[in-house]
């Protein structure tokens, strides 16, 4: 009999699975724009959200992040250049748009009206990526030096803009198409012209001083995927042709 029972014992041990390993977890700086849709992509890891600029530069100053997101080439770029970054990967495109607050009190129909005196503007800082394609895009019209004499506000990062106009703060504001939607209720969203916008690519990659450099590819391998891409596209951004 107590063969027998060591023999039990020894099975059900054999049975149970050992205790699994937990999942490394990663760090993702992300540009402030894709806080909504990266918490669908992935929920798993800890993030880091807001201005690319204020992102790039505390990962020069060596955060401990895995993954860099960003909303602009520049910052990714720069940083791959310098080895802290591995080749960063194209995986969204985007647009900027203008919002006004729902009741809409200046009568704001189109981006020229910004031109009018009094007017009151809210728009990123010069080295946010949003305050740069702002800038840029209002220089293609060639309305810059008048809209932006109208400026009330910088904000380092879009999501400050966003808050400011659905509280009417200001009369209008410069944000990315994607972050006009979560608000929808609260402001109204006024097109630019096509030929004026300037070209708006978010990058993405794995940090060189990442402990976790496995964890943080797959990361963006489920970025890049068809579900992650079908998640962008729902969130209402664009997608590159093919990610590179």
């Amino acid at each position: 009999m107590r063969r027998v029972a060591l023999a039990l014992a020894a099975i059900v041990t054999l049975a149970v699975p050992a205790e699994s390993a937990p999942a490394t977890r990663i760090t993702v700086y992300a540009a402030a724009s894709l806080t909504q849709v990266f918490t669908r992509i992935d929920r798993a890891p800890r993030y880091s959200f807001a201005g690319s600029d204020q992102l790039a530069t505390q990962i020069r100053q060596g955060a401990p992040a895995d993954v860099f997101a960003s909303a602009s080439p520049k910052h990714a770029d720069v940083l791959y250049h310098d080895g802290l970054l591995r080749r960063p990967v194209v995986f969204a495109t985007n647009k900027v748009v203008v919002i006004v607050p729902r009741a809409n009190p200046a009568k704001v129909r189109s981006v020229y009206d910004l031109r009018r005196s009094g007017m009151k503007v809210i728009v990123g800082t010069p080295t946010v990526p949003v305050g740069a394609y702002t800038r840029q895009l209002l220089d293609t019209l060639g309305i810059s030096g008048r809209v932006l004499q109208n400026v009330v506000d910088e904000e380092p990062d879009v999501k400050g803009i966003v808050a400011k106009i659905a509280l009417g703060e200001g009369d209008a504001g410069f944000v990315y198409r994607t972050d006009a939607r979560p608000v929808r209720g609260k402001v109204l969203t006024i097109g630019l012209p096509v030929w004026a916008q300037p070209p708006i690519r978010y990058e993405a990659a794995v940090v060189g001083a990442s402990a976790h450099r496995a964890a943080a590819a797959a990361f963006i391998r489920r970025l890049t995927s068809l579900r992650g891409r079908r998640l962008l596209v729902q969130a209402g951004f664009s997608l590159p042709k093919r990610p590179r």
